[in-house]
């Protein structure tokens, strides 16, 4: 993957999987602006780059208003000269139960990563429409969006909510060549830390350096953030532009494609369905097999 010449702009990009991805964007040619909440972060992101021969800036600010997706678009520009690719990666965790999320909960998770997504990518996909020659979104969702997962309303409403947004920006942007597609990462973070199933194995690989065991790796597709970034690259490059819409799982050794939301079982009734034929029904046609929920927590591979 050669990405000399192009721009990248990654928001979250200074620690866990942002970084990893503003890295190796930078490694495979791309200049990188670097984006974080956190402004010594994101300088130290880009220290770390330009002393391995890259090149990157930092532009610090907590994404979600205009102001500040504008702002990132603006240096990309004035610093590079174009744009050519957004990572959305910037996130927070509020984590209670239902009955114990505050309305500041809510809103402080759904403002970074559901309004934070949609200002960055409506200022990115200007600057691209303007250039007239195409361009990459990446989105980052989680498999909490994709599944839901206990205590985290918000976070897991607006991860599946952004997938929603690149559906129909998909759509929205294939005529000006521009591709969308969501990247649904599983790795070692600050925020996987916190979910009970996988915290052992995050506090082995920092306290320790022990690595995850194959099963892990492969049977889980749980890795380090290294192992998620190859995916941001190859949708940056030429050789995915016929790729768009998509939501695409990483992690570890396990590359996956997410299916869209479909319908699985039909029943049909020619006078129309009442409650009482409803509950006839169910058990035996559409209520036969339901659809599970939440993350399921890895299972050890037996000797």
């Amino acid at each position: 993957m050669d990405l000399t010449g192009k721009v990248a702009i990654v928001t979250g990009g200074g620690g866990g999987l942002g970084l990893a991805y503003s890295r190796a964007l930078a490694a495979a040619g791309a200049a990188v602006v670097v984006n974080d909440a956190d402004e010594r972060a994101a300088k130290e992101a880009v220290e770390s780059i330009v002393a391995s021969g890259g090149r990157a800036v930092a532009e610090p600010g907590a994404v979600g208003s205009s102001e500040v997706a504008e702002a990132l678009v603006a240096r990309a520009v004035s610093e590079y000269g174009r744009l050519d690719l957004l990572v959305t990666n910037a996130g927070i965790l509020r984590d209670r139960v239902l009955w114990k999320m505050s309305d500041e909960d809510f809103d402080a998770v759904v403002h970074v990563h559901l309004r934070g997504t949609f200002t960055c990518v409506r200022a990115a996909v200007r600057r691209l429409r303007e250039q007239g020659e195409g361009g990459r979104v990446v989105v980052i969702g989680s498999p909490a969006g994709q599944r839901g997962n206990f205590g985290q309303t918000n976070y897991s409403g607006a991860k599946a909510a952004v997938v929603g947004m690149v559906r129909t920006w998909a759509m929205e942007c294939a005529k000006a060549g521009i591709t969308v597609n969501a990247v649904v990462p599983v790795a070692a973070t600050a925020m996987t830390k916190t979910v009970p199933a996988f915290a052992p194995y995050v506090s082995a690989l920092g306290e320790r350096g022990e690595p995850f065991p194959g099963w892990l790796r492969k049977g889980e597709g749980f890795g380090t953030p290294e192992d998620a970034s190859g995916l941001v690259v190859y949708l940056a490059s030429d050789a995915s532009a016929a790729v768009s819409g998509q939501a695409i799982g990483i992690g570890g050794g396990k590359l996956s494609l997410w299916s869209h939301p479909e319908e699985v079982a039909v029943a049909y009734t020619d006078g129309g369905w009442d409650g009482d034929a409803i509950a006839r029904a169910w058990p035996t046609s559409v209520g036969r097999e339901p659809r599970s929920v939440g993350i399921p927590a890895p299972v050890p591979a037996k000797d």
